[in-house]
């Protein structure tokens, strides 16, 4: 009887593991795999398991943030540059797609954007993205909206989002309205204490840099036989997209500087200040209608450099542009604007000088740069010689910043440029400055012939 009763217990014990072995194969197979994103089905029988993987991620996500509510488009530059091709037919087609084309493309990451004052972070939301298998982390840092001469806040907001499921992740891009009236978005900096190993952070295309971005117009199209929102023109956004780098105004290092020397806050200086703003305002409008692409130069590029203002005893505002970049129109497109030309030096092949008058004795000043093969210059024309002056800078990139309100380009290279410019003392303050001669990086360039003065040297 024992020998029975074991033999039972055995039997019995042998058929409870097998049951609780296929219990966990049904779980595992049906539950923890959806949940984690470890196994999908296919979508559609062309794609692979991995391809359907990352359209699946997408239709989570897009999920996830449906139900809570918060409006995202795709910025994906992968994505958008395969919709821009098909922008025509994505905008007609309403029905369903035969196969995955776009969001089964072998990537690790799907991007998408968020404008920060459409929502307000909730933990609710990272609960239910737990509950649907998505891990995440948030990336913070400091807000440069409320840096200024009087205050580093230090506050910090939320610059970017990492979904994660299965083998593909979500990065969510925060971005947030400046006063200059753009988008702007931060870059990703992880802390000491995060797993850099969570994804390929190396592969974000946000990020490494912060950028700056126009207001875009957005359009909802069917992707894939996903709903999503995306740029309007994807193609003129891939283009600012590869043109965005930002660079901040230094407030801590400018700081720095009034503590040697005291900022000028007389009257004349005030008012001045006033005027060149709304000059650098007028002009950035002119030439931004026209599609010339421009930058601070000189005196004003050293005042947002040095000091984030404008230079008071300056006395003009110094705008620099390629010669490329030069459009016939831009005369009487500043004189409509009501600023009359005051002079042109030079001519398109050599030298080009625009000088314009604004308000009462406050000039704005362009300047045209040539490009060699291993630097840049500008001219300088000294009217009653006619002797020619070159200006020679290192290669330079365009980047954005913000100045005085305003959303504009300044060389990314700023130290190099302002150094060959004005120097290495180029922190101290010089009030006598002879165009000629003071400049580091000034070369005498010949003298135009006289033949040629009538057109070379205009003055009115």
């Amino acid at each position: 009887m024992q020998k029975i009763n074991k033999n039972v217990v055995l039997a019995l014990l042998s058929l409870t593991s097998l049951v609780f072995l296929l219990f966990q194969l049904y779980y595992y197979k049906f539950y923890l795999s959806q949940k984690n994103g470890t196994v999908f089905s296919k979508v559609r029988g062309s794609q692979s398991g991995e391809d359907s993987t990352r359209w699946h991620v997408v239709r989570k996500f897009l999920g996830l943030i449906s139900s809570h509510n918060i409006p995202v488009y795709l910025i994906d530059p992968l994505i958008l540059g395969l919709v821009d091709k098909d922008i025509e037919q994505i905008r007609s087609s309403g029905g369903p797609s035969p196969e995955c084309k776009y969001f089964c493309v072998p990537r690790d990451f799907t991007t998408f954007a968020l404008l920060d004052k459409t929502w307000k972070p909730e933990m609710g939301l990272f609960r239910t993205a737990e509950k649907m298998g998505f891990q995440w982390l948030k990336i913070i840092n400091k807000d440069p909206r409320l840096d200024g001469m009087d205050d580093l806040s230090g506050i910090e907001i939320p610059l970017h989002y990492i979904f994660k499921l299965a083998s593909h992740a979500i990065h969510l891009v925060v971005f947030y309205e400046r006063s200059g009236n753009y988008l702007w978005h931060g870059s990703l900096r992880l802390k000491q204490h995060m797993d850099r190993k969570f994804v390929p952070f190396r592969k974000l295309h946000f990020g490494r840099y912060p950028g700056a971005y126009e207001k875009p117009e957005l359009l909802l199209v069917s992707i894939d036989d996903l709903k999503v929102q995306i740029p309007k023109n994807p193609s003129s956004f891939l283009e600012e997209m590869s043109h965005s780098r930002f660079l901040e105004c230094r407030y801590r290092e400018a700081r720095a500087f009034f503590q040697l020397y005291p900022d000028d806050a007389s009257l004349d200086a005030v008012e001045f200040r006033k005027k060149a703003k709304s000059l650098l305002h007028l002009a950035a409008l002119t030439l931004n209608n026209l599609g010339v692409k421009f930058w601070l130069s000189s005196g004003t590029c050293l005042g947002w450099y040095r000091q984030c203002n404008v230079i008071p005893h300056s006395k003009d505002v110094d705008l620099g542009v390629f010669i490329r970049d030069y459009k016939a129109d831009i005369i009487p497109a500043f004189q409509k604007a009501g600023l009359p030309l005051k002079h042109k030096f030079g001519k398109v092949e050599d030298s080009l000088e625009l000088s314009f008058q604004g308000e009462d004795d406050v000039k704005l000043d362009i300047f045209f740069f040539y490009e060699e093969d291993d630097h840049i210059w500008n001219g300088g024309t000294q009217a009653k010689s006619g002797k020619k002056f070159k200006y020679l800078f290192p290669k330079f990139t365009l980047c954005w910043t913000e100045f005085v309100e305003l959303k504009v380009h300044v060389p990314c290279e700023t130290l190099q440029y302002v150094e060959a410019n004005y120097g290495p003392d180029w922190k101290v303050p010089v009030k006598t400055w002879d165009w000629k001669s003071s400049p580091s990086n000034v070369q005498y360039n010949g003298v135009w012939p006289v033949d040629e003065w009538d057109d070379v040297i205009q003055i009115y």
